[in-house]
């Protein structure tokens, strides 16, 4: 039995992918002052702006080639990989912590493995569970840890971060099946599709989050929120979709789930750092287990080595 090169590929990208979206857990704890709504509302800004300015080469041939049904999956897909998950995911930060975020969104391998194991062709659920469980086990022990305060901010954030597991569930399968079903646009230009979509649809947010803001805020701050969310724009929006999507068209949906880890991975490095703390057992057992659960999937996407001639 072997993996395929396509398969090596495609998990780099996605571990590359998840390097530059675990910055985004981040991002809410230096920018604390100000809300989620804001936050969302800015980084999508600027994720739009970028994305417009890469994408007007092959604007002419895109508007051509795209359909109506192509922008409505776009706009949808937007909403709940973007604008939605976003929100309930700074919040989750803001009031329940990195790690406990970081590590609640990390149980995505799970719901999405579970969706992508009905797909046509797919590998056998019985091949899966090994996998499922223990990442189930990982999840397990970071809900018991970061309920032990039993503190209503940290209720509010693990129901915050569930929120956000869903909605990028969902976006995470429907994205996969439309790059699947396309032959005429690249993944990365997709990417770059979904930025100036959203960029629109932030404009809705842009409004209320900082028209009826709760606090004013001076020029330096204004500043390096805007360096905040342009740098979180940049490196978790347009670099890391483009290589999510890439490893989404090398690897079947059951593996793509799977790849989420790294982001957790790297998420909890750099909670770690910027809180100056070492991980509890509860996280490093968590870690350990969600790490077991993907070289587990890993295995069952193994397929058999050529027979000599």
């Amino acid at each position: 039995m072997t993996v395929s090169k396509n398969t090596w590929l495609g998990i780099g990208c996605g571990a590359v992918a998840g390097a530059f979206w675990g910055l985004v857990f981040l991002a809410p704890a230096l920018a604390n002052n100000f809300t989620p709504l804001q936050l969302s509302a800015g980084r999508y800004l600027a994720y739009g702006l970028v994305s417009v300015a890469l994408i007007a080469p092959a604007w002419r041939r895109l508007a051509r080639v795209l359909t109506r049904t192509e922008w409505r999956a776009l706009a949808w897909l937007s909403f709940w990989g973007n604008i939605l998950y976003f929100v309930l995911l700074a919040r989750a930060v803001q009031v329940g912590g990195i790690a406990m975020t970081s590590l609640i969104v990390g149980f995505l391998p799970v719901t999405v493995t579970i969706v992508g194991s009905r797909e046509h062709g797919a590998v056998p659920f019985a091949r899966l569970l090994p996998s499922l469980m223990l990442s189930s086990a990982g999840m397990v022990c970071i809900g018991w840890h970061s309920l032990q305060g039993s503190s209503q901010g940290s209720l509010e954030g693990l129901l915050c971060a569930l929120g956000a597991l869903a909605s990028w569930t969902v976006y995470a399968v429907q994205n996969s099946r439309w790059l699947g079903r396309l032959d005429h646009v690249t993944s990365h230009e997709w990417s770059l599709l979904t930025g100036v979509v959203t960029g629109a649809e932030s404009l809705l947010l842009a409004v209320p989050a900082f028209a009826f803001a709760p606090r004013a805020h001076g020029t330096d701050e204004w500043l390096y929120f805007g360096a905040i969310v342009t740098g979180v724009a940049i490196c978790a929006s347009v670099l890391g979709n483009a290589f999510w999507n890439r490893a989404s068209r090398l690897l079947p949906l059951t593996m793509t789930g799977q790849m989420i880890l790294f982001e957790t991975l790297f998420a909890l490095l750099y909670g770690f750092f910027w809180e100056g703390r070492a991980p509890a057992p509860a996280e490093l057992a968590a870690v350990a287990l969600l790490v077991a659960g993907v070289l587990s999937c890993t295995a069952a996407h193994r397929i058999p080595a050529a027979a000599p001639a």
